[in-house]
């Protein structure tokens, strides 16, 4: 079975471990986002592939859910000793290695999804990871200038995230140069000979969104003639991990299962998984045009997930048989 999956950080990573163990044959071609990238002291820094990576390498720190277990900050401490900026942005020391090699290759003109290709086969994730974009794409977040009253600026994702921890209204979200993006070497083929789709419970503005907003990516998917399947990632009216609410809102987004749903769209999605608490919006997302079951979505261990990814597996199948009927 070809999969392809569309994935954020935390929330996708866990997942893909859980998919993983539920179809422990099949070819899994994972789309990773890379909005959230930042340039951190002269380094590329790509979260979220990274966090996919470590994690299916079996070298995340799983507690928090990014950066590499037993990490030291030695690094950290001498850069806050210099002064030097940002400080709200934890790179540990053997988190930084990776960062050095990544970009040492991109300046010898490696383009990111074969620097990606090399750091995995170190890793040995299990997927065949690929960036959405080589192109460089950063989500930015517009809110309120607290130096001029009246204003807005726009900020890099990161600093709204983890610094101010989505607490300032998000009034837009903007990829910043995702206009003349490409699709990274390998990701319309991909999506074009899968046979399931899946998106996981990522955040469905900055993660899944973004690699949506690169050309050619969304009308590959529109036009693949494998089922797009979504699990939701709003359980009972609120995030399950994070603060995806913040960016709903700015968006124009309901933070509930169906108006995640219905953002996605009838034309994109071909099937929706909500948690057994949003229950009753089954009916409100069939009506919108996507069958939709009611499934137990909390990744707890990674047997609950794989039974997440088995349930979203099975609608894809029913949605096939339905379509071939």
């Amino acid at each position: 079975m070809r999969i392809v999956v569309l994935a954020g950080g935390i929330g996708g990573a866990r997942f893909l471990r859980g998919l993983k163990a539920a179809e422990p044959q099949a070819d899994i071609t994972v789309v990773g986002n890379t909005g959230d990238d930042i340039h951190l002291f002269g380094l590329k820094v790509c979260p979220d592939l990274d966090t996919v990576m470590y994690t299916l390498g079996e070298g995340i720190n799983e507690e928090q859910g990014w950066g590499r277990r037993e990490e030291t900050w030695s690094i950290r401490e001498e850069m806050g000793k210099y002064g030097v900026e940002p400080t709200w942005f934890g790179l540990g020391d053997r988190d930084y290695a990776t960062h050095i090699v990544r970009t040492q290759m991109m300046s010898a003109g490696y383009g990111l999804s074969a620097v990606t290709e090399a750091l995995c086969a170190r890793w040995q994730p299990g997927v065949r990871l690929i960036p959405m974009s080589d192109d460089r794409v950063e989500t930015h977040v517009v809110v309120d200038d607290p130096d001029r009253p009246g204003t807005r600026k726009a900020i890099h994702f990161q600093e709204y995230w983890v610094k101010l921890r989505a607490e300032p209204t998000a009034h837009a979200i903007v990829a910043v140069g995702i206009e003349e993006a490409k699709p990274a070497p390998g990701v319309l083929a991909a999506i074009a000979e899968a046979d399931v789709i899946l998106f996981p419970p990522s955040n469905p503005v900055v993660s899944i969104g973004t690699i949506l907003g690169v050309p050619g990516i969304r009308d590959a998917l529109v036009e693949a003639s494998a089922p797009v399947v979504g699990l939701s990632p709003i359980v009972g009216g609120a995030p399950v991990r994070g603060m995806a609410d913040k960016v709903l809102e700015a968006v124009g987004v309901e933070t509930s299962a169906l108006a995640v749903a219905k953002h996605y769209g009838p034309g994109l999605l071909d099937g929706w998984l909500v948690d057994t608490a949003d229950a009753a919006s089954v009916p409100g997302v069939e009506e919108a045009g996507i069958p939709c079951r009611a499934v137990p979505l909390m990744m707890t261990d990674v047997e609950a997930t794989a039974a997440m990814a088995r349930a979203a597996l099975d609608l894809a199948a029913e949605v096939r048989a339905e379509a071939g009927a």
